[in-house]
């Protein structure tokens, strides 16, 4: 009632801003169901799907990272392949302990972080320094966050198989992807690489057995049932 009879003296420029998260008091563990009926409610959740997750980490790369590169065939497969690596360890962690041991905090800031590097070390050297970039994003940027050595291990392995010569010729990014011919495509042919080649998700192209799907459709489903459960009180 209050913010309402302060909005009738208000700037007409003036907005309200008000997150869904509720306030850290005991009293309170939800945001009013009045309150939400009559905002205008705005989301951004996180990409669930192995899809979802390579659209949003090529998206990241706009036309001008592209054309400011002297090495445009080594810099676009190398950048799809690292797109690749950051959404395949982002859809690790569905798989709970079966995908990684502990919850690591890989974001957006990494893959823009190696992109950079990847561009710098091309033009700073004549051949492709796969070893250094392989060791820069899988024991200081990504690795940074790792703390298992197990993990730290396949994440080394995914580096290992998705970063190297061969990516520029072809080769199986996972099972039934392919990694585009760099020297005929360009920004928009990757975007609809993406959407129209990449099939569907699976535990495999994880690197993981059919099996680790269940017990991550088994608590998604439990999760689901517990917030119908809560929101009928």
């Amino acid at each position: 009632n209050e913010l309402e009879a302060v909005s009738l003296t208000a700037n007409p420029n003036f907005r309200c801003f008000i997150s869904a998260e509720p306030p850290p008091l005991p009293d309170i563990q939800s945001v009013p169901e009045s309150i939400l009926q009559n905002c205008i409610k705005i989301a951004n959740e996180a990409a669930q799907s192995l899809k979802a997750n390579l659209r949003r980490a090529f998206a990241q790369f706009e036309q001008d990272r592209f054309d400011k590169t002297s090495k445009p065939m080594e810099y676009k497969g190398l950048l799809f392949g690292l797109c690749v690596y950051h959404a395949l360890i982002l859809g690790r962690r569905k798989f709970g302990s079966q995908g990684w041991s502990r919850h690591y905090n890989f974001n957006q800031g990494d893959l823009t972080i190696c992109a950079d590097v990847l561009h710098n070390y091309l033009e700073k050297y004549e051949k492709v320094p796969y070893d250094d970039l392989r060791y820069i994003y899988g024991e200081i940027m990504y690795g940074g966050h790792i703390t298992d050595n197990w993990d730290r291990t396949t994440n080394a392995t995914y580096l290992q198989v998705l970063l190297r010569p061969e990516i520029l010729q072809g080769m199986n990014l996972m099972p039934g992807f392919k990694s585009p011919d760099s020297s005929r495509y360009e920004r928009e042919n990757y975007r609809k690489y993406i959407e129209e080649k990449l099939p569907l998700e699976s535990p495999q192209m994880f690197g993981l057995h059919p099996n680790a799907e269940i017990g991550y459709l088994t608590a998604q489903g439990e999760g689901l049932f517990l917030t119908i459960m809560s929101i009928e009180g």
